[in-house]
């Protein structure tokens, strides 16, 4: 079952869904000079974006995590740094456009952790970067 969807759009009658781009990490290239270059492969999301509740800044403390911090809920399987796959976190990109909120406009987050994984849908923290 699918409770995401269910409570999507009572949630977003109060805080609406934001529309995004999705950077997923596709690992990375090297350059000319030898150096790492990421590579990733765009998708368009929603993404329900909410502050961290006092028991995920809790469970994340111990990160040493400086910033400006979100909770994000995504559809899909969105992934923070994966070392064994030599990826990088994923990038949530926000437009700079009025159907997007005020504060989340124009800017790029990092997802840092994911707290929740389900077969339709995550919950992440983000990091603005």
């Amino acid at each position: 079952m699918n409770l995401h969807g269910i409570v999507s759009p009572i949630i977003a009658a109060v805080n609406p869904m934001t529309d995004a781009t999705l950077r997923r990490s596709a690992g990375y290239d090297t350059g000319p000079d030898l150096r790492q270059v990421p590579k990733y492969a765009d998708t368009g999301v929603t993404a329900q974006v909410q502050a961290l509740t006092a028991m995920e800044l809790q469970h994340i403390a111990g990160l040493n995590l400086q910033g400006v911090l979100r909770a994000a809920y995504l559809y899909g399987n969105v992934q923070g740094v994966v070392q064994g796959d030599k990826k990088g976190g994923d990038l949530v990109l926000f437009a700079d456009d009025d159907g997007v909120r005020a504060d989340l406009r124009g800017t790029t987050w990092l997802v840092v952790q994911v707290l929740e994984t389900w077969p339709d849908w995550c919950k992440v923290v983000l990091c603005q970067q």
